[in-house]
């Protein structure tokens, strides 16, 4: 891009020592500014990534990566659809369910519930359940015997612990001769299980599939069958694969669809959280647009001689250009190193720091985690890298179109 005089004379005004030492002081907090925005843009990015993982893992761990069920009503023939679904090669695992809401009482204590009906045998097979059973078994649910496993904030809320009896209020009713009186069943505890989502461990029980489907009248039906995929990322390709062997009988969606609008909001907080803190490389950038306009004032006469040794503007402009990108490069690379270093190894930092101050950051009975995760992205790094970058590269432009502009009799009328 820039011949060999405008690269030996750039890089030369870059690490030369120059008379004038608050100029090399503002070009250091330039230098410093490109490095500290650049760390704060991977580590924030990779934190965030690491909290975005969290939340998806423990979702789909009680969710599925794609659903099956009918258009209406229950899913009759399920096991023929099972049958189906598993000769597709990305799918790896599947389990019948049935789903509907309650209510279940203890005493005086009342609590809405999502009840989901699941075969004990099938179900570790799509969700991370079974070993999030914390207190009993999921073995403990026996077809007839209408155990149920509540989830840890459901159970506690209630106030009822393994051994103890609760009543489940179903919307069906029954006719009687007393009138429409809802349907009532009373089951055992026989587990406590907890995923680390509140939405599940304070919403969620679990039946046996059959006791499910009694209490919702399906008879022989379910609600739907669950899969679990090879990636979760081709859940939306898999599901229109799915649907096109399948026909027009079926509803199939995946993780991507029932989880649309929380994925989105957690996509554009990272997009927000980006822009913001790219202000800080801008900033730094500013630093560079002042620190080349001091450069090109103080190198007056240079320019000057140069241009009457046959020095064209491009040739001072390049200059200039290759000495403002030279700061931004050390900066960017100096971040983007101790970026990477600090994203990796924050989780011991911020544990470290909570030991000496004796404090939480993460309260796990509020947030649920009690360890900063960071999961940091090569692509988000590169994007960080090369825009930060690109920002420093255009702040240098006005400068150095300055400089070219430079008149050498002017220059040198005073000297």
């Amino acid at each position: 891009m820039f011949k060999p005089l405008e690269l030996f004379i750039g890089l030369r005004y870059t690490r030369a020592k120059r008379s004038n030492h608050f100029i090399s002081f503002i070009s250091m907090i330039s230098m410093l500014g490109i490095m500290l925005g650049v760390v704060a843009l991977i580590v924030v990015l990779s934190v965030m990534n690491g909290f975005h993982k969290e939340v998806r893992e423990r979702i789909l761990g009680m969710a599925s990566h794609a659903t099956i069920s009918a258009v209406q009503g229950g899913l009759k023939d399920w096991q023929a659809v099972q049958t189906r679904a598993e000769q597709h090669p990305s799918v790896i695992g599947h389990a019948p369910y049935v789903e509907g809401q309650g209510m279940l009482i203890n005493g005086q204590k009342v609590s809405g519930v999502l009840l989901r009906g699941i075969l004990p045998e099938q179900e570790g097979k799509v969700s991370d359940v079974v070993s999030a059973i914390k207190v009993g078994s999921i073995e403990t649910l026996d077809a007839g015997d209408y155990h149920i496993i509540l989830g840890r904030e459901l159970a506690f809320v209630l106030g009822v612990t393994t051994g103890d009896r609760i009543t489940l209020v179903t919307p069906q009713v029954n006719v009687t001769p007393a009138g429409i009186m809802p349907r009532l069943k009373r089951f055992t505890v026989t587990g406590i299980f907890e995923v680390g989502m509140g939405d599940y461990d304070r919403n969620v029980a679990l039946v046996h599939l059959q006791d499910a489907a009694k209490l919702m009248r399906l008879q022989d039906s379910v609600t739907g069958v669950r899969l679990k995929l090879t990636d979760l990322y081709d859940a939306p390709e898999v599901s229109r694969e799915l649907a096109m062997s399948m026909g027009g009988y079926y509803r199939i969606s995946d993780w991507t669809m029932q989880h649309r609008n929380f994925f989105a909001a957690l996509q554009t907080e990272k997009r927000m959280m980006s822009i913001i803190l790219s202000l800080i490389v801008a900033v730094a950038a500013f630093n560079i647009v002042s620190t080349l306009v001091m450069v090109v004032t103080d190198k007056q006469s240079d320019i000057a001689i140069l241009r009457t040794l046959g020095a064209s503007p491009g040739s001072i402009m390049g200059i200039f250009i290759v000495q403002g990108a030279t700061i931004g490069f050390i900066g960017n690379l100096l971040g983007m190193v101790g970026g990477v270093l600090l994203a990796n190894h924050v989780e011991a930092i911020v544990s470290w720091v909570e030991r000496q101050l004796n404090i939480d950051f993460l309260d796990p009975s509020i947030y649920y985690i009690s360890q900063l995760p960071s999961d940091p992205h090569l692509q988000d790094i590169l994007f960080i890298g090369s825009t930060a970058f690109a920002i420093t590269l255009l702040a240098t432009l006005y400068p150095a179109w300055r400089a070219s502009r430079t008149h050498p009799a002017e220059a040198l009328r005073y000297e």
